[in-house]
């Protein structure tokens, strides 16, 4: 290695003093420049590697003085530390050059220039497993995966994960006889080849044996049904882990505990025991928030996490809302089947909601039965309701309240993740709802209505990301009027087409002028309106709505993202294709697809993303002018969304 230094031997005893001085005098290195690193002649990640073996980047970082003398012993050591920083990436006779050079005011330079030379190859590497599990899919995953092959680049990173693989494997998944027969890894560096050989001897497979329950909280016979694992089952500690969360989410335990017995050698049985305190019987909940679809909101909650031993629960919230003006909700829990992903629920709800132009009444009382297959999670049930719709009473149709009686069944499916334990989620990749009603039922209205939606992150790079999400939803109807606004379909607001108000896209109803002499609406004879004093919002039986967002993530969990909104609400798919002039417009004939495109940013949270995000619709509103009795186009400016979500 070639070492230059800028200093004189006798120049940098006389400049030893004042350089000394001067360290005490100021700040402690971690403050100051100090000492700048530049490295050349390697990637990032040798580089990387180099800075984390140097006494420079080190001393740098403790805040410790330096002086000549000081620098000049971690000159020293430059050579033998980035032949160590490179040995474990194959580099066995790498070439360095480096010099120091004084900045002045105790700051230094130190320039590494490095060859790394030609890398040891891997020539030959035989891995092996042996014993009764031999052909175990587990083994042999490893081995048709080995991140090292004949012929390349040795690193001793890989190597080393190939050894933590199989012992890790053995130990999770009950052969805890597992050894390593064989582990060798052989350098010649000037050859540049390397061998390795690797041997695991399996042993016998494990199983569970008996699981002793201390806990005075629930029937012992519901704890079993949380069980991942039956006794006499290959033993599996990923299967413990998630017996685990299992009870943990039940929240009918604190300091819970789910251990592995001592094996017995004798006949590969491990006992596991599982020992849980009762947890807090009651919990209340309350918070505050403001969302630009809700405004202001505010909630209470309680909840009463063992009514008895069967492990029976209830719930009530209460919510508040500008949108939601009120909201009562009850649900009383039966465990059954797998308790952690199967229950029966009796949920009763009354609230208020203001859907865009329109007020509803609702009270709803019914069961539904969740249960987990697979990877789909899916409820059925049946909902009594009873709902009013209040409309202006210059309505052009069904003016004023108007009462709906339903006895709704229906289902939902939605995609869970893998190995799923009922644990609440934000979001789903797939969601479908069915609903219907007929009077055969005793309601008052005859639908079928089938909700789609879906939402797909895709990684385009270390740091880019695509989101893509869609919605479609189609209603089956005699006659829109007798489909409650409850039913019915709006677009618009943080979470559908940004650019546009919550609910503002949406097929619309006249509201005839009233006589100011005889407050009478003035209408003809066919009950229309002779003059239409409004156009409200009323919703629609279909919608389509869909996202296509770029992310780029930031530094400091930052991102900022770039999208593009589309969607409407409508009462017919033959609508999308009109053109949605003023005068289709006054015919209530159009409700053509809107468009915006914006620009956001995102702040990743502990537990959840704030989106803030400034969106532009593309295309005009109409407008009603009810002094000309025309519709006239009117191009909406900017708006901003701000919305929490869990999405990145």
């Amino acid at each position: 290695m070639t070492q230059r230094n800028p200093l004189p031997q006798a120049r940098r005893r006389h400049r030893r003093a004042p350089a000394v001085a001067l360290c005490l005098l100021a700040c402690p290195l971690a403050h100051a420049a100090g000492v700048k690193v530049e490295i050349r002649g390697v990637d990032e990640e040798l580089r990387a590697n180099v800075l984390v073996y140097l006494s420079f980047e080190r001393y740098k970082k403790g805040g410790a003085d330096l002086n000549a003398d000081t620098i000049e012993r971690l000159h020293n050591r430059v050579e033998r530390e980035v032949q160590s920083a490179l040995r474990p990436f194959g580099y066995y006779e790498p070439r360095v050059e480096s010099s120091v050079s004084d900045l002045g005011h105790d700051d230094w330079r130190v320039t590494i220039n490095i060859n790394p030379g030609k890398p040891v190859l891997v020539a030959h590497i035989d891995v092996r497993v042996d014993g009764p599990g031999e052909n175990d899919p587990l083994f042999q995953r490893i081995l048709r995966h080995l991140p090292l092959r004949d012929g390349e680049r040795l690193k001793h990173a890989a190597y080393e994960s190939i050894k933590t693989d199989l012992q890790r494997t053995a130990a999770t998944y009950g052969y805890l006889d597992a050894r390593l027969i064989r582990n060798e890894l052989v350098v010649d560096p000037p050859n540049r080849r390397a061998n390795i050989g690797l041997e695991l001897d399996t042993g016998e497979r494990y199983h569970f044996g008996a699981t002793s329950i201390r806990q005075d909280v629930v029937r012992e016979a519901l704890v079993r049904r949380y069980l991942r694992y039956q006794e006499g089952d290959p033993f599996d500690l990923t299967q413990v882990l998630r017996t685990q969360f299992a009870l943990d989410d039940s929240q009918y335990f604190s300091n819970l505990e789910v251990l592995p017995g001592d094996p017995d050698r004798s006949t590969h049985i491990v006992p596991v025991s599982i020992h849980a305190d009762p947890s807090r019987r009651h919990r209340y909940s309350f918070g505050a928030g403001y969302a630009t679809d809700t405004g202001p909101r505010g909630t209470l909650g309680f909840e009463d996490r063992r009514i008895n031993s069967l492990g029976h629960s209830f719930s009530v919230e209460v919510q508040a809302a500008q949108v939601t003006r009120y909201s009562l909700q009850s649900r009383y829990n039966v465990p059954i089947g797998d308790p952690a992903v199967e229950k029966l629920t009796l949920a009763g709800t009354v609230e208020q909601r203001q859907l865009a132009d329109v007020t509803t009444h609702t009270f709803s009382l019914g069961p539904s039965i969740t249960e987990v297959t697979g990877s789909w999670q899916h409820v059925w049930l049946v909902t009594a309701m009873r709902t009013t719709s209040d409309l202006p009473l210059g309505a052009e149709f069904l003016p004023g309240a108007h009462t709906d009686r339903l006895l709704v069944p229906g289902v939902d499916l939605a995609s869970v993740p893998k190995g799923y334990l009922g644990e609440a989620l934000f979001e789903h990749p797939f969601f479908a709802e069915l609903r219907g009603s007929h009077a055969t039922l005793g309601s008052d209205a005859n639908f079928i209505q089938l909700h789609l939606q879906a939402e797909r992150v895709f990684r385009l790079g270390k740091k880019w990301h695509l989101l893509l999400r869609d919605e479609v939803g189609a209603s089956l109807v005699s006659r829109f009027s007798q489909l409650p606004t409850v039913f019915r379909f709006f677009a618009g607001g943080d979470n559908s087409v940004r650019g546009f108000a919550y609910n503002d896209l949406s097929p619309t109803e006249a509201v005839c002028t009233q006589d100011p002499t005889t407050k009478q609406f003035l209408r003809n004879p066919d009950g229309s309106c002779q003059r239409i004093d409004q156009y409200i919002k009323v919703g629609g039986k279909d919608v389509i709505t869909g996202t296509v967002e770029v992310i780029r993530v930031l530094p400091n969990n930052f991102g900022i993202a770039a999208f593009f909104d589309y969607g409407n609400a409508f009462d017919s798919f033959a609508q999308l294709a009109r053109k949605c002039s003023p005068a289709a417009a006054q015919q209530q004939q159009c409700s053509s697809l809107q468009y915006s495109v914006g620009i956001g940013l995102r702040v990743r949270l502990p537990v959840m993303t704030l989106g803030v995000d400034i969106a532009e619709p593309l295309s005009s509103s109409l407008r009603w002018d009810a002094t000309a009795q025309v519709f006239r186009s009117v191009r909406p400016g900017p708006r901003l969304h701000i919305n929490f979500s869990p999405k990145l």
